[in-house]
């Protein structure tokens, strides 16, 4: 499927997830945070940043990888992320959503 955000054509997939990572930019992630009524601040972004990094090693994510990150704790992944936290940040990230999400 394809997608308009910020005026570029996107392929996502039935649940929105990009299918192609080489699409993604800081302003598609803005567009995707705002659709899922979130407002990026600073502390989203180190949260990307952690999820780009973990993506480009191969890393599996997740919940239980991300308290132990260092970057954010629980808590604070739950408000910042609201109603599925590791599914709209990944999304946001531009990734496929990860194997532990349902």
């Amino acid at each position: 499927m394809e997608k308009v955000i910020s005026n570029k054509t996107i392929s996502v997939n039935e649940e929105g997830y990009l299918t192609d990572f080489s699409q993604w930019d800081k302003e598609i992630g803005l567009e995707i945070a705002k659709e899922q009524d979130i407002e990026m601040t600073d502390k989203h972004w180190q949260v990307i940043d952690y999820i780009h990094d973990k993506f480009e090693k191969e890393e599996p994510l997740s919940i239980r990888g991300i308290k132990k990150s260092g970057v954010i704790d629980i808590k604070e992944f739950y408000q910042l992320f609201p109603g599925g936290p590791l599914k709209k940040a990944t999304m946001i990230a531009g990734i496929p959503k990860p194997k532990s999400c349902i």
